[in-house]
């Protein structure tokens, strides 16, 4: 028996303890308890990329749905992914200029998103929230945005999952699509845990298209206006500490947060400060227009001829173009200043998140305490492989778009977005050669290095270009001397192959598939081998001095760019195709079938409908957040929990039975 006089105090506290303990768990989120990242249980099942998926959608009036497309107005449908159905969830087509583009190719071959939780908030697919369906248009290989998104998770940096899906409408043949896990929700909680950010799509409403971001766009318009440099970035005033230590070791699959180091001199870029387009080999001058352009121009590369048909619109490049808030550049403390990013706020955000993310454009654009506001290790890894795929639709390109803005706490990363337009399929390149060269200390084309902040700081100071050198060598040995990349594309070509032969709304013939994917294969071999001698000082890394001397490139004069796809063999309005005798797809017929109880009887090769154990039309769709399962780190807690509390309660009962 006890007779110690504190026993009650004791037993007391123990209960309180457990039930404190029971309380942080359940409202750990609440109160800013949080992991680093968090399992989702759609990145094990859509987002397998080992085989391609089935996507069924099911809709009452598909045809009068294709017709209102353009007004990116959300339908009600239903999906059945692998067999398992989601009711009752939101799509609408997406795209920029593409919504425009497919129309005017007299095709309805949009690309689509899916919002799980668009009419029921909570619902999910396994805890994904939103998803993207790109109908891959101007990308003959079908890989660019596939291979594009693996190469940016491979360099260590933050992407979106993705992975190939054969959409059937209401059980009839559609097409072969890339499925995107979208920027949102799901994703920032997969990357960053529960206490995750703010995220922003920066866009300027002059460009981009699609729901406020660009809508009002004209192509015809643009490609005529002088692109003229219009955006000045203020000088670095100087830093104060170290600059971190480069990492040793491979690149890893979540790459570790920056140590530190912000240290950035007074002095001025020098030869960064070009315009690295304007100096690029075969490339004209700022300002310059093609049509101002004569049949032959001399070549800035040996001498010989460059004629307009080379150097395509390419020529029209004269510098960057929209606002300088999409550039990320700061210019005062007025929130109206950068509309363009707070207007495309993906998450709910505050006066005090707008006055943090100006505060930290200020600090970056000062070039002061650096790693306060940069994470500095996921923005090298990311342009890391930004830079080796060339993609100029982008912030390293004219129309400074297509990417995502990340701060957490006052520190800024960058995402990525839409790579379609990769390896040069950007307004119709056709210089291989200058393509596989491409510069990686002055990758900006229409600017400046000093117009882009979220770049212009890796190359203000020796140690963050050495570090930035140093991983670009690691992603290079880790993803292309050890014959992984080339082992993947054969995979991903052979996998996908029986798909886009049978796929009847694709933008290309099967056999411009296989060529593509070919010279697809050769350019991003070339291009690692053209980096590799940057890196090794045997090829010059900028566009000036490869301009005063191109003897040492590597020679890519036997590809044919436009074999991958590009802005031009994509109906873009105003642009006429490679090839024009190219005939523009149609619908596949008689997709507006009638459907009972909301889903139709399996006809053809359709998947018969598997409906989850325990899912009827009236319940959450599968992996809904009322029904997402706990991560074991969950479950471990959590039975930590109850056994303190079983076992305060047990104390209870047998010392006051002994009493």
């Amino acid at each position: 028996m006890s007779t110690h006089k504190c026993f009650d105090r004791i037993c007391g506290v123990m209960l309180a303890f457990a039930l404190l303990l029971t309380v942080l768990f359940l409202n750990g989120g609440r109160l800013g308890i949080s992991t680093a990242s968090q399992a989702m249980g759609y990145q094990y099942r859509l987002f397998n990329a080992s085989l391609v998926h089935s996507l069924d959608i099911v809709i009452d009036d598909w045809e009068g749905f294709l017709d209102t497309c353009e007004n990116e107005d959300y339908a009600l449908c239903s999906v059945v992914i692998d067999g398992e159905a989601c009711q009752n969830v939101g799509i609408r087509a997406k795209g920029n200029t593409s919504l425009t583009q497919v129309a005017s190719y007299g095709n309805d071959r949009y690309s689509f998103k899916i919002e799980f939780d668009h009419y029921d908030n909570g619902k999910t697919y396994y805890g994904l929230d939103k998803l993207s369906l790109n109908n891959i248009i101007q990308d003959n290989t079908y890989m660019k945005d596939y291979l594009c998104y693996q190469m940016i998770s491979w360099a260590g940096a933050n992407a979106p999952l993705c992975s190939y899906v054969y959409i059937t409408v209401n059980g009839q043949k559609w097409g072969l699509y890339l499925a995107v896990e979208g920027i949102e929700e799901a994703f920032l909680q997969r990357n960053y845990g529960a206490g995750y950010g703010e995220l922003y799509k920066p866009d300027s409403m002059s460009f981009g298209g699609g729901r406020g971001n660009g809508g009002q766009f004209n192509l015809d318009d643009w490609r005529n206006q002088d692109m003229e440099e219009n955006t000045e970035r203020p000088p670095f005033s100087g830093g104060g500490q170290e600059a971190p230590i480069p990492p040793d070791g491979a690149v890893p699959e979540n790459a570790p947060e920056d140590s530190g180091g912000d240290g950035i001199p007074s002095e001025p870029f020098g030869e960064k400060g070009k315009s690295d387009f304007q100096d690029f080999p075969g490339s004209p001058p700022a300002g310059f227009s093609i049509d101002e352009m004569p049949e032959n121009v001399p070549d800035d590369t040996g001498g010989a001829s460059e004629t307009r048909e080379k150097l395509g619109d390419f020529g029209n490049f004269g510098g960057a173009r929209g606002s300088g808030d999409v550039s990320l550049i700061y210019s005062d403390d007025e929130y109206s200043s950068y509309q363009n990013i707070f207007d495309n706020a993906k998450t709910p955000v505050s006066d005090q998140d707008k006055d943090r993310l100006i505060a930290s454009l200020k600090q970056l654009n000062a070039g002061e305490n650096l790693s306060e506001v940069v994470d500095v290790d996921q923005v090298i890894r990311y342009f890391v492989a930004h830079n080796f795929v060339c993609n100029f639709d982008s912030y390293t390109g004219s129309m400074i778009h297509n990417y995502y803005l990340y701060e957490n706490e006052g520190q800024l990363s960058m995402l990525p977005w839409d790579y379609n337009l990769a390896f040069g399929g950007f307004m119709g390149a056709q210089d291989a050669t200058a393509l596989v060269n491409y510069p990686i200390d002055t990758p900006v084309s229409g600017g400046t290095v000093e117009s882009r902040p979220m770049l212009a700081w890796i190359f203000s100071d020796e140690t963050y270009t050495q570090l930035y050198h140093q991983v670009f060598a690691e992603f290079l040995a880790n993803y292309f001397e050890n014959g992984l990349f080339a082992q993947e594309l054969d995979r991903i070509q052979a996998m996908i192959s029986p798909y886009v032969e049978k796929d009847p709304t694709k933008f290309c013939s099967y056999e411009e598939f296989a060529t593509g994917a070919a010279v697809l294969r050769e350019f991003c071999l070339l291009r690692a081998k053209s980096v590799k001698g940057q890196l090794e000082g045997t090829i010059s890394s900028t566009s000036s001095s490869q301009s005063q001397d191109s003897s040492s490139l590597v020679d890519a004069s036997q590809i044919d760019v436009s074999a991958m796809g590009t802005m031009q063999n994509g109906g873009m309005p105003g642009i006429s195709g490679k090839k024009d005798e190219q005939t523009a797809p149609t619908r596949p017929n008689d997709l507006s079938g009638e459907i009972s109880g909301g889903f139709p009887a399996s006809p053809g090769e359709r998947t018969e409908t598997r409906l989850p154990q325990g899912f009827s039309s009236e319940d959450e769709a599968p992996g809904s957040k009322a029904a997402r399962p706990f991560s074991s780190e969950g479950w471990i807690v959590l039975g930590a929990c109850f056994a303190t509390l079983a076992l305060g309660i047990l104390s209870v009962f047998l010392y006051r039975k002994r009493a």
